[in-house]
């Protein structure tokens, strides 16, 4: 395994998240969180603390590793489509279990669940194609 590449691209990762989830939770998409019941929401008067991002940079080290693991069988001409794929998995394994619970479960607003839902859509797919085209073939 590429130790280097792997710390790299988690770094890169947790980047892009940390930019796409400013742009969209932050900003484009806030009023998301306005949906009733709104008393689920901790309070916030600015960007996650440190903790968030530091557990993020691990968690996105685990992701780096699951693709290092696994690339050889990822379906792909090439090691972008490769990424794509892996991401669409990781959202198909990891996302669509964890929102279907969210919204069996416990009180967040529907329109939450879909949003994060589609969210996820697209942002694993991109850190899918962001972990290969840095982790490499």
């Amino acid at each position: 395994m590429k130790i280097g590449r792997m710390l790299i691209a988690a770094v890169a990762i947790s980047l892009f998240g940390a930019i796409f989830g400013g742009l969209t939770c932050g900003w484009l998409f806030n009023w998301v969180y306005k949906l009733e019941p709104t008393n689920v929401w901790k309070p916030m008067d600015g960007p996650p603390g440190l903790s968030f991002y530091i557990v993020g940079l691990l968690l996105n080290i685990v992701l780096v590793v699951v693709y290092a693991l696994f690339r050889k069988g990822i379906p792909g001409k090439n090691k972008f489509v490769k990424g794509l794929v892996f991401g669409l998995c990781a959202w198909a394994i990891g996302m669509l279990p964890g929102m279907f619970s969210t919204y069996s479960f416990m009180t967040v607003a529907t329109g939450v669940v879909i949003y994060w839902t589609i969210l996820g859509l697209i942002e694993m797919p991109i850190k899918g194609l962001i972990i290969a085209a840095i982790y490499g073939e």
